[in-house]
């Protein structure tokens, strides 16, 4: 056998730049709107390269969060020998809304509730992200900071969290002044230091 095949290839050279090799990966970062992240958005992103930048189009998928990495398939750097594109890896920063915030799955909302209400109990009318109107129904003595949920109105399924924030009035008539303190001589609360 070694007559046969001993040195038989002596003369045939394999050059490994002539094989098929994968593209690099890529790493870089994508900021989106909070409307993006919520619902879900396609995109594009240019992507640099050795021939020059090119775009990649991205699709975002719904509750994508602050943070997250999205991997594109293919769309990384060109494979070399007819090798297969690379990844890109998308590091998702996600911007503000001026009502609504994130907890995972669950959006957040700071309601205002009047004073006179938190004392004696109400019905809070809030506006969800998707634009309909729920009602919440508040009891008699809620704290400034409690949080009520309404559930399936967050981010594929999760939750509305809405927190109320009692507003204490900062200018009073002379009537309203009259009815506060009539209201602490009625609890008898007075504030004594520590």
């Amino acid at each position: 056998l070694g007559g046969i095949f001993g040195g038989g290839f002596s003369g045939v050279r394999f050059d490994p730049g002539s094989f098929p090799r994968p593209g690099v990966d890529l790493r870089m970062g994508l900021t989106v709107t909070f409307d993006q992240a919520v619902e879900g958005a396609t995109t594009t992103v240019t992507v640099p390269g050795a021939d020059g930048p090119r775009p990649v189009q991205v699709r975002l998928p719904a509750g994508v969060d602050d943070g997250q990495v999205v991997r594109v398939p293919g769309g990384g750097g060109p494979g070399v020998n007819g090798g297969p594109a690379g990844d890109l890896y998308l590091d998702v920063s996600v911007g503000t809304h001026p009502r609504f915030g994130r907890r995972g799955r669950h959006l957040t909302l700071d309601a205002s509730l009047a004073f006179a209400d938190a004392v004696l109990g109400t019905e809070l009318r809030v506006t969800t992200y998707d634009g309909d109107t729920v009602t919440i129904r508040v009891p008699a003595g809620t704290p400034s900071g409690r949080t009520f949920r309404v559930r399936g109105r967050g981010i594929g399924g999760g939750d509305l969290l809405v927190t109320v924030v009692i507003e204490v009035p900062r200018r009073l008539d002379d009537d309203q002044r009259a009815a506060i303190e009539a209201l602490r001589d009625a609890f008898g609360h007075h504030a004594d230091a520590a």
